[in-house]
Order: structure tokens, then sequence, then C-alpha cells
């Protein structure tokens, strides 16, 4: 993507070709038993929930995982026929809409399924569900007993439990045993819905982490690829296996140069004057800030990628414009292109990087590039 440019101030490019390979890449690690739900939540980590949603149906995938109904209904309008996970639940003046759009919600507590169930009388249909267990992470999902499980299950005939599924907390943290801790909570329940004759066609447990890792015991009929689709496996800690899943980043983030100038030495940049010129310089201001999605706290300390080389940030970053130092080039000028994710032939800064600087996660930095950023696909 390092040659394609844009006409707008500030946009990323998105390569569908790599969302296709990544997804594939995922496919192929877990095998033809393993079923890949593509999560497509939060505008697909920044990258366009529809268009990426497409490119992962047209490589195979049957199932999408979203975060909301509204996330799930926005991709039904627009055509979108493979099946969807509403991992983040339901509210209840929300559950009619998962029968008119055919969304499959994730239920957190028993009383959810009762509200299922009251759906599927109405509906005078099943309405399938997957019932996700509290483990450990101590987030979403029922901490409720097997046999209170079992109870509420008998009394909700109408519904139907298609999926059981839980969330690892600390699947990187190879220093402790959380994980093991909560997969043998999650198997207890499912071993004894097993012995009442209950068993779900979905268990799944593991996102991109524990697919990355090889952590085969969580990845059972189904694994939901969100990071790893985009191009990333978050670092592990302690004693880690090595990596086995090789994927690539599938967006590059540029702006365009507004102005170019040259700054006496001893020339103060940006709201209250934080950085000082030590020398001559010559600097140039970007189209884009902290409304764009470049986080404040880069301020003086951030990096972007100009003419092929790694140059500063320089001063405080305002909302809708960014100064960077040029002095190492005199081929830039206003409306060329700097990347400010991505790579420029051999010169890479990427989410992580990005993140370290920042004092947050590659998660946080994609998923900040913010909807007035123009998507452009290739």
């Amino acid at each position: 993507m390092n040659g394609v440019s844009s006409p707008y101030r500030s946009y990323v490019l998105v390569s569908l070709g790599q969302i296709d390979r990544n997804f594939r890449a995922v496919k192929a690690l877990v095998g033809p038993a393993v079923e890949v739900a593509a999560v497509v939540k939060a505008d697909a980590y920044g990258h366009g929930a529809l268009e990426v949603s497409r490119a992962v149906i047209a490589a195979g995938a049957r199932w999408l995982a979203v975060s909301s109904v509204e996330e799930g209904v926005a991709l039904r309008l627009k055509g979108v026929d493979a099946r969807i996970l509403v991992m983040g639940g339901f509210l209840p003046y929300e559950k009619d809409a998962l029968l008119e759009f055919g969304l499959t919600p994730a239920v957190h507590s028993l009383e959810q399924i009762a509200q299922v169930n009251r759906l599927s009388e109405t509906a005078g249909n099943p309405v399938p569900y997957h019932l996700k267990i509290d483990s450990g992470m101590g987030r979403l999902g029922t901490r409720a007993s097997a046999e209170a499980i079992l109870n509420a299950l008998t009394e909700a005939r109408h519904a139907r439990l298609e999926g059981l599924m839980t969330h690892f907390a600390s699947a990187a943290d190879y220093t402790r045993p959380q994980t093991e801790e909560q997969l043998a909570y999650f198997e207890a329940i499912r071993g004894r819905l097993h012995q009442a004759g209950i068993n779900p066609v979905y268990l799944h447990t593991s996102s991109t982490i524990a697919v990355g890792y090889g952590r085969r015991e969580g990845w059972h009929h189904m694994v939901r690829a969100g990071h790893a689709l985009y191009g990333y496996v978050s670092p592990a800690r302690g004693a880690a296996p090595p990596q086995l899943l090789d994927v690539k980043p599938a967006l590059t983030w540029k702006a365009k140069l507004m102005a170019v100038k040259d700054l006496p030495e001893g020339a103060l940049v940006g709201y209250g004057g934080t950085f000082r010129t030590p020398r001559p310089m010559r600097i140039g201001v970007l189209g884009a800030g902290y409304a764009d999605g470049i986080f404040h706290r880069l301020s003086n300390r951030g990096k972007v990628i100009a003419d092929g080389r790694i140059t500063s940030i320089l001063g405080t970053i305002s909302m809708d414009l960014t100064t960077i130092d040029l002095s190492h080039t005199t081929a830039l000028a206003p409306g060329d292109d700097v990347t400010l994710l991505g790579a420029e032939g051999d010169v890479t800064l990427d989410a992580p990087e990005i993140a370290r600087v920042a004092g947050t996660i590659s998660y946080n930095i994609l998923c900040s590039i913010s909807a007035r950023v123009k998507r452009v696909y290739i």
C-alpha cells in the first residue's frame, strides 16, 4: 500500500486482500472442524464493518460477531446475510429486533434465557442463543451453578440453546494459571450439561490470542478471530509457546501536509508553547489531530513517517492539526502524504509501537481512528 494515495486530508487505506489472507490463515491453523467467527464489532476495529464482513464472507466465513444489536442491524440493513452473534447481549427493549433481523444473542443471565424463551413463544419459533459463562473474568456472563442453569433451561423449552461460550481474561499471560482455571470452570459446566443430555452445537472460548499461541484445548467448535483478522497478535508474557499465526496489518493511515514552513531557533510550537526549536527547523503541519484519533498523549512524544523516515511530532497535538519535524527533507510540500500508521518502503510504524508511546494498547489505537477519517478500500 506504499504507493497508493488519496485526495482526502486524512484517510486510511484498508487492504481487503490482506483481510482475506488473515482470515484464511486463522482458518488454516484451526482446521476444517472449527468454525471461525469474524469479529467485526466497533466498525471492524476501525477498518469498516460492512466491507470487512463482505470480504470474510467471500473467504468462507459463516459467522460474524458484533458487540450490540445496533451493529448487527446495521449489517442486516446493508444486505449481510451471514449468521451474526451479538456478543454484548441485548437490552430488554431490543429483543424484538433480534427476531426481526435474525440476530443470535449471547445471553448473560438466567433472566435473559427466560426473555428469549418468551420471545420464542411470541414468535412461534425457537430463537437460538448462546449462553455466556463468566468463568472468571468478572464481566458479562452468568455465574450461576450448573444446576441453576439446568433448571433455567428446563423452563425455557421454546428457545434453543445453540452455543455455550466464555471469554478468557489473560490468554497471553503464561506467568499465572488464570486461563487454565477459566477453561476448567467452563468445562465443568459443559460436562454437567452434557450429563443432562444438553449438548450445544457450538462451544467457543477462544479469541485471537488463544488461537495464535495454540491453546488448542480451548478451540472447541468455534473461535472468534478479531485482532488477528486485522493483522495483529498481542505479545505473550512468560514462558509462552511459539506464535503459530502469521498475519499482517491490513490498515495504513495517512494525512496530508497542510503547510510546510521554516522556523528560526527558539520559536515556540503549538498550544502552550510546549516545544521550542533548538535550532532552525523545517516543520510540517498535518491535516489531522486528536479529533481524528491521534492520541493527545503523543504530543512531543509520538512519531510519524515522512519521506521514508521516522520523524517526531512537535508540540501539543491540536484537535485538527499536528505539527511534525521535516528538517530531514526538502522533498515534501503541502498536499503530500505523511504516514501516521503503516509503512513507507522498509520503514514501519505499527499499532503496538504507537500504543507503547501513548500508554495504551494496539486495539485502542485502531478503534480510535475517527469516523471523519475516510476509509479507502484497495
